[in-house]
């Protein structure tokens, strides 16, 4: 397995954890915006384990502004992030997955990219971009034997979220709109994620898979 992020010291953190548990992965440095750096670890995962099959494109950033008071600087670095790193990963793996006789491509969207916010913008249109690449990538592949699934998930404890929970109103008003009554963790969408990659998911392509505790059942 090939991990990439610009976050150097926590991804060989995540890499030693791995290899000393029994797995098997390497870290690359990979900005996903840039076309390049994500031929280099296309390059790295081919070189080292033979093919590439899986491609999870994980990396996002959030912003919380309304239309008016979102810039385009704003706009652009969470575009650039959220839907060209997306579009950068997908283009740069078809050829792999092609000569590997196919592969699986699971976006991480959000519930953002499903219905509208009274909060965000640029995140929600970022998040939405995603959705639907995922099903274009989908149709136009699937005769390669390439599927492409989205993964949506609600609100989930990590770093980029702790900000906005550790306020106790907000934490308690997250869960309150939620069927379940919890917050998400990281967990219950790896194991959503793990299942779209995986040959059990040989006849899924083109999904949505809401992990959202019901919240946009409602």
């Amino acid at each position: 397995m090939i991990i990439g992020d610009m976050l150097e010291d926590e991804g060989r953190k995540v890499e030693a954890e791995i290899n000393e548990a029994g797995g098997e992965t390497v870290f690359v440095p990979l900005d996903v915006t840039d076309e390049s750096a994500w031929q280099r670890a296309v390059n790295e995962a081919v070189d080292r384990f033979g093919k590439l099959d899986i491609l999870v494109n994980n990396a996002g950033i959030y912003r919380a502004h309304v239309v008016e008071e979102t810039s385009s600087a704003e706009w652009d670095q969470v575009m650039d992030i959220n839907a060209k790193g997306v579009f950068l990963g997908t283009k740069s793996v078809i050829p792999a997955m092609r000569q590997a006789g196919g592969g699986s491509i699971v976006n991480i969207s959000s519930v953002a990219g499903l219905v509208g916010s009274r909060q965000t913008t640029v995140y929600t249109a970022s998040k939405g971009a995603v959705r639907l690449l995922t099903k274009s990538t989908a149709i136009q592949y699937a005769a390669d034997g390439i599927r492409a699934n989205s993964v949506h998930p609600g609100t989930i404890v990590t770093p980029m979220t702790e900000g906005f929970l550790a306020d106790d109103t907000q934490r308690e008003d997250r869960m309150n709109r939620t069927p379940l009554k919890r917050l998400g963790r990281p967990e219950d969408v790896a194991y959503g994620a793990l299942y779209l990659a995986s040959d059990e998911a040989s006849f899924v392509t083109g999904s949505e898979l809401v992990i959202d505790d019901g919240r946009t059942a409602e």
